[in-house]
């Protein structure tokens, strides 16, 4: 057990947080962000870093990040100044990013979290996303609650018809 112990301690000093993105590794720059395959015109803000790496499991992304570190929360005394927010700014002024993707989670804190990154942005020549939400991949209505079922509804769009 003590091998284990030191290897884990050793491990847990070494692991720093990366200048960039907040990614946690061995080495800053991380590797997500010095990977020159990576489409540095897409940056996708995450609230933790457990959701840059549901992405990353999936494969689904292939652009760059900028964790947060958790949402704005009134209730948790969570303010701008406890959240990595200002370096968003910078980074869209310095960089090639011509989208900033927001994928926080459809919480309150989440929202309102999305909704302060959108003023952050203002003014700035780039384009903003959200995340959709809605009904889930194999999801059935008339289980749905009523906000989830809104903001499908809301988010809906248009489906394009072919023509033969």
């Amino acid at each position: 057990m003590l091998p284990l112990a030191h290897s884990i301690r050793e491990l847990a000093e070494q692991v720093i947080e990366c200048e960039i993105c907040g990614n946690l590794e061995t080495k800053s720059p991380c590797s997500i962000c010095l990977d020159q395959r990576r489409n540095t015109k897409l940056l996708c803000v995450v609230e933790d870093l457990g959701d840059l790496w549901a992405f990353e499991k999936g494969k689904i992304y292939s652009g760059l990040y900028h964790i947060l570190g958790g949402t704005l929360s009134a209730i948790n005394g969570i303010g701008p100044k406890e959240l990595n927010l200002q370096k968003i700014i910078s980074r869209v002024k310095e960089s090639s990013v011509e989208e900033v993707i927001i994928a926080t989670n459809s919480t309150l804190d989440g929202q309102v979290t999305a909704h302060y990154i959108v003023d952050l942005l203002k003014g700035l020549n780039v384009k903003v996303s959200r995340l959709a939400c809605g009904i889930p991949i194999g999801g059935e209505i008339d289980y749905l609650d009523e906000g989830t079922l809104n903001a499908a509804l809301s988010s809906r769009q248009e489906m394009k018809i072919t023509q033969n």
